[in-house]
């Protein structure tokens, strides 16, 4: 069985040198929730969600009743190829995003936190929702062993603790040990960077996805923490190269 905490205590060997320098992303270290949700062998899941972030596939979330996305105050990013969303989201409720790349908008969030499109607790446009719904997983929060924000991402923050995968081989506990220690690199040491690293646990958690692979490294112990940040973002380039 792999670690049951998810702390930084999987990444000894790299990261134990220096003082930590601590992001907006919170460990998990509560306690185990009395509900369990299966998350599906964590290899498996892993290789998908990397084709996810690379835009060749979707995500296909086992949520059940779960809305915890859709009541947490997110933003939903609204791209150009989104046409039967943006035929149905109401105009009042799109605005342009700052930083996103010409064409994209943002569907943002009622000042309760709930999505505009949410009516009776469900999505009134489930099958036209826009790309970014589809590729939401807070399994990535899980795996990168973080919680998704603070109290307004409580409901998601639940769903998180409560997510178990399994480990049918070796290799799943070896790849999930290595996601947690990268987004715990990433957290803790970002004076050891050369450029700006994500600091919101969204973004630490697809850099740790994207990034494992070198903590997979028999030899990483004996990397000092710059190399080991150096290694981190040349993975992270590579990965991302691979897109468009």
């Amino acid at each position: 069985m792999p670690p049951a905490s998810f702390g930084a205590g999987v990444f000894v060997c790299a990261c134990a040198r220096g003082a930590a320098v601590l992001s907006s992303a919170p460990l998990m270290t509560q306690p185990s929730p009395k509900t369990v949700v299966a998350a599906g062998p964590f290899s498996a899941w892993l290789r998908r969600m990397r084709r996810s972030l690379l835009g060749n596939e979707g995500m296909d979330v086992p949520c059940g009743d779960c809305v915890g996305c859709c009541v947490s105050g997110y933003s939903v990013q609204l791209r150009p190829e989104d046409h039967r969303a943006a035929a149905r989201i109401p105009a009042t409720f799109v605005v342009s995003a700052p930083g996103f790349a010409k064409g994209h908008l943002t569907v943002r969030p009622l000042s309760s936190g709930l999505c505009p499109m949410l009516e009776g607790g469900k999505c009134s446009i489930y099958a036209d929702r826009p790309q970014t719904c589809l590729d939401y997983d807070c399994r990535i929060f899980a795996a990168a062993g973080i919680e998704a924000g603070g109290d307004d991402k409580r409901v998601i923050n639940q769903r998180v603790r409560e997510w178990r995968f399994s480990y049918p081989e070796h290799t799943d506990e070896r790849e999930h040990e290595a996601v947690r220690a990268a987004a715990a690199f990433i957290r803790d040491r970002r004076d050891c960077f050369t450029v700006r690293v994500p600091a919101g646990p969204m973004g630490i958690a697809v850099f740790a996805i994207k990034s494992y692979p070198v903590f997979l490294d028999p030899l990483i112990g004996n990397k000092s923490d710059a190399e080991v940040a150096r290694a981190i973002l040349e993975t992270v380039r590579g990965f991302d190269s691979q897109t468009g």
